[in-house]
């Protein structure tokens, strides 16, 4: 998996809770203290700190073989969170058959795939 992979599932899930936070459909969850807009609140935070890989996707190339392990660890984390959140709308249009791939059925990535 790659920033590609996280930038494709996060789209896809911003743009089924973007229309949540908008009050222009007339919605005021995600703003109040009620347990709705706390959970909506929870959920969008879930999606952007998983998604939050840039820097590490970047790092990875270079790193060494020990923290290429911990940043493999924690791309595959992060993944499988969004799969997990994704999922829920598997009857989506738009929702991609990349969507349902655990981390564990990406291929090694070359580097790590060598030094093993």
């Amino acid at each position: 998996m790659d920033q590609q992979h996280f930038s494709e599932i996060t789209s896809f899930l911003e743009d089924r809770l973007r229309p949540l936070f908008d009050p222009e459909n007339g919605s005021d969850h995600g703003f109040g203290t009620d347990d709705t807009s706390r959970a909506l609140r929870a959920l969008r935070g879930a999606v952007a700190s998983a998604a939050a890989v840039k820097g590490i996707c970047e790092q990875r190339a270079t790193a060494d073989v020990e923290l290429r392990r911990v940043i493999d660890q924690t791309l595959a984390h992060n993944w499988d969170q969004l799969v997990g959140l994704a999922r829920h709308w598997e009857d989506h249009p738009d929702f991609r058959p990349l969507f349902k791939r655990g981390s564990w059925d990406f291929e090694p990535e070359p580097a790590a795939a060598s030094e093993g």
